[in-house]
């Protein structure tokens, strides 16, 4: 994996909509998803980084940066391989991916952020909820009790959320996520339209310049 690989982060807290719009994006064709948690999840429990998730998971805790990076380059290089990927034409959605500052300079010679959705719900009430609801109807550890919630809420302000000042501020931009699914997926999509897709051409990578404004 040598070439940057093309990247929109989708970027909030546990339960502001991260999986449900990443989810959505990565059915248009060029977008494709990877979810960090999903990955972990589907790893067998009785395999080393298996153990290393349930072990951080169960406490509300980030895996440690060395095994997250880790997966998501096999996660990657899976998916070139079975062709859901193509890194000359697609754009991947990160979901969970870089979590902290030290997972931003891990993953800088990895990937071009293109932009980054900050899903923000300043109603934390309603992040529990959401998450409780979650925990039901996909029996994911991660949200099993509130404890759990609150500490993985605690984490991401303690050390996820200074991701953004990673980044310069014109690739964030701001989604308010206490809105309906469908009224998120509208802002983003705004969004996403305005960015520069690459096209393949004679075998060559070109980028597409973005359209030109219209008169007013």
């Amino acid at each position: 994996m040598n070439a940057r690989h093309r990247a929109i982060l989708l970027f909030g807290a546990p339960g502001a909509g991260k999986g449900t719009q990443g989810k959505i994006l990565g059915q248009v064709p060029n977008f494709v998803h990877y979810s960090c948690g999903d990955a972990f999840r589907s790893l067998r429990v009785d395999s080393q980084l298996g153990r290393v998730f349930v072990e951080y998971a169960s406490k509300g805790q980030l895996v440690p940066d060395e095994p997250t990076i880790e997966l998501w380059k096999q996660s990657i290089q899976g998916l070139i391989a079975s062709g859901r990927f193509n890194p000359e034409a697609d754009t991947l959605l990160l979901d969970g991916i870089p979590r902290n500052p030290r997972q931003v300079e891990l993953m800088n010679e990895l990937i071009e952020v293109k932009a980054i959705f900050n899903l923000f719900c300043p109603q934390l009430d309603k992040l529990v909820a959401r998450l409780q609801r979650r925990a039901l109807k996909e029996n994911r550890l991660d949200d099993a009790n509130v404890d759990v919630i609150r500490a993985r809420l605690e984490t991401y302000k303690r050390d996820t959320r200074a991701v953004l000042d990673c980044y310069p501020d014109h690739l964030i931009h701001q989604i308010d996520s206490t809105q309906e699914p469908l009224l998120v997926l509208l802002d983003i999509l705004r969004i996403v339209a305005r960015i520069p897709k690459p096209a393949v051409s004679d075998g060559r990578t070109v980028f597409t310049p973005p359209h030109p404004a219209r008169p007013a």
